[in-house]
């Protein structure tokens, strides 16, 4: 039998239905079964008992070693001499026997000016003398045969005594003589300049064939003297009585830095610590020498010093990073064998840029957080990570400013 036309249009479309009712069925059972899985991996009360996960965290040890004391502060390098050369006597220049940022030694030739007119006065002051030693020897030729006379009672008391005068008066002549001869030669001397230290000439401020004066002002070159060098630098006055405690029990090292205090230039000494504070800037000012053998220091640079007035032995130390800052004062945490931290109030004696004196509330080998700490409060759980760097022993730069603890 046939079917019927009716039974052939809802044939395709039954299909489809029974197909959706089916998707629908799997898709709620799935839901379900999801649903319950992830009920059951949050549980509370498994939850309640694992608690929240550890904080991560990076610490360092307290360590009780040595710790210096530097004061940081600003200076300017000076030359350790400088002279500015002038001519002492008028002339022309006939030779220069230097150039331009030449370092030269002590007693080489500088400068010549013409010697001519200074050698004829010498020449002639030379003369002059020996015309009055002739005139001296005649006069005592003279004196000798007026006193054999005068014992012979051929010649008066009186021509001896006029006679005496005149001897006298030649010996006096030639001491005057000699007088103008030295100053003559010393003129004349005065046309060779020599260099009156070793050091580094600056701009040559006269030419050959120029004429100089001794009443010029200006000179003809300068000379600085750059081994050894100084550095002027300057302190806070609150610390005076320390640095002239460090100066008086022995060698105060002083060490210059580039003006940003990232690179080592040189390591001096203290020399000087002025005799007034000024009042203007409630500073001291202190003078420090180095040797400056590679000639890294030059006369005007503006540098930064570090001085060393202390070093405390053996103190506990820690990073800076681990001082905290509360309402009640400084804290830090501190992690115990249980991998809980707990917040310690702390005093810190002596602070610098990268470590810290603490002087109560820490013990050397205990845990303090450097890192992490935003998350941290007290009784937190950490996953704790010791630091790659740990302070114990300063290197020079770790080395830093003291400040005054909070």
């Amino acid at each position: 039998m046939a079917p019927s036309p009716s039974s052939k249009r809802r044939g395709p479309w039954g299909f489809v239905l029974v197909v959706l009712m089916l998707a629908a069925c799997g898709y709620i059972g799935w839901r379900y079964v999801s649903t319950r899985a992830a009920d059951a991996a949050v549980d509370p009360k498994s939850s309640a008992q694992s608690g929240p996960p550890p904080i991560p965290v990076t610490f360092s040890r307290v360590q009780l070693t040595d710790f210096p004391v530097y004061l940081n502060g600003l200076g300017t390098v000076q030359a350790y001499n400088t002279v500015t050369v002038r001519s002492r006597v008028d002339g022309e220049i006939t030779k220069i026997a230097f150039k331009e940022g030449q370092i030269v030694k002590e007693g080489d030739l500088l400068v010549q000016i013409d010697p001519r007119p200074f050698q004829a006065a010498l020449d002639q002051a030379t003369a002059k003398k020996a015309q009055d030693e002739a005139s001296l020897r005649n006069a005592q030729l003279d004196l000798k045969r007026f006193t054999d006379l005068a014992r012979q009672d051929f010649a008066s008391r009186q021509q001896v005594d006029t006679q005496q005068a005149q001897v006298d008066q030649f010996t006096a002549q030639i001491k005057g003589d000699q007088a103008a001869v030295d100053n003559a030669k010393t003129q004349l001397s005065y046309t060779t300049i020599n260099a009156p230290l070793s050091g580094r000439i600056g701009f040559r401020l006269v030419d050959q064939g120029n004429i100089v004066h001794a009443s010029d002002t200006n000179g003809m070159l300068s000379i600085v003297q750059l081994q050894p060098i100084s550095v002027v630098f300057t302190a806070p006055e609150e610390e005076v009585s320390r640095i002239n405690k460090a100066l008086a029990a022995g060698p105060v090292p002083v060490t210059a830095l580039s003006s940003d205090g990232s690179r080592t230039l040189s390591e001096g000494k203290l020399d000087l610590v002025d005799n007034t504070v000024d009042q203007a800037s409630g500073t001291i000012r202190m003078k420090a020498t180095f040797e400056n053998k590679d000639n890294v220091l030059w006369p005007g640079l503006s540098v930064s010093t570090r001085l060393l007035v202390d070093t405390l032995k053996s103190v506990a130390v820690i990073p800076n990073d681990a001082v905290e800052r509360g309402p009640n004062g400084l804290y830090a945490f501190v992690i115990d064998d249980a991998n809980k931290v707990a917040m310690h109030d702390i005093k810190v004696s002596e602070a610098g840029a990268s470590q810290s004196v603490v002087s109560q509330g820490l013990s050397p080998g205990e845990k303090v957080v450097v890192a992490g700490q935003y998350r941290l409060q007290e009784g937190s759980t950490v996953a704790p990570n010791e630091a790659a760097t740990s302070p114990a022993a300063p290197t020079k730069e770790a080395q830093n400013t003291p400040e005054k603890a909070p």
